[in-house]
């Protein structure tokens, strides 16, 4: 069962999806939950209710989906689940420029949605901690890097990747987003020297680590930092 302390934001303008959401949240995982049906309502309704999570349909009058995370996002890293039925949104979606943690397409099983919910929410409590509860430790303005007091040997481009990766553990960056971060003259490059660099600074973190993952490939999204 989920803890009756957690609260969820239902933001869904269908009556009959939202109600069954919010009976199943309560029955299956015992959350409670409250349901906003207007995009342009949700801001105000997740501030009030500072929910642990937001379902989040991606068509929504008022305001559509998108744009709701990205108001949510200006101001919070709340677990966030986008749910629609536009597969097309898919890439859109976690291509994480949003922020979203997970989508849901429609149709669904309400249980599945309630498996999902205790999902981000567990991953969610073990990312809340920092990069140095991992034993890794970042010095932005001397450009080193060390895990548990061993010196890493990172290039700037490797550091400034792991700056990144390790600044919001357990967050999806996608290549794009990498890209950005390694490269501050926006030069163009290709995916795959994203992937080099990141294998290159996995080599050099497992030297030091013993074989421990610090930092995780997610398939066809990106990567992240595990603590």
């Amino acid at each position: 069962m989920g803890s009756p302390d957690k609260n969820i934001l239902i933001v869904e303008d269908e009556p009959k999806i939202a109600s069954l959401l919010q009976d199943y949240l309560q029955a299956q995982g015992g959350f409670g939950s409250h349901i906003v049906s207007r995009g342009d309502e949700a801001l105000g309704q997740f501030r009030r209710h500072s929910p642990d999570l937001v379902l989040l349909d991606l068509m929504l009058p008022g305001t559509d989906g998108i744009e709701v995370c990205k108001m949510i996002r200006a101001e919070s890293d709340v677990p966030i689940i986008m749910v629609t039925a536009r597969v097309e949104e898919i890439d859109r979606l976690l291509g994480l420029e949003l922020g979203a943690d997970d989508y849901i397409c429609k149709p669904f099983s309400p249980r599945e949605v309630v498996a999902r919910v205790k999902a981000v929410l567990r991953r969610s409590a073990h990312e809340t901690g920092t990069a140095g509860e991992s034993g890794l430790e970042l010095d932005v303005e001397q450009f080193t890097a060390h895990y548990q007091g061993v010196k890493l040997h990172l290039t700037p481009v490797e550091f400034a990747l792991l700056k990144t990766l390790s600044g919001q553990p357990g967050r999806v960056f996608s290549r794009n987003q990498l890209m950005n971060e390694m490269y501050t003259d926006y030069r163009v490059v290709s995916d795959r020297a994203v992937d080099t660099h990141v294998k290159n600074l996995r080599r050099k973190l497992g030297e030091v680590t013993r074989g421990r993952e610090l930092i995780e490939s997610v398939y066809s999204l990106g990567y992240r930092f595990v603590i």
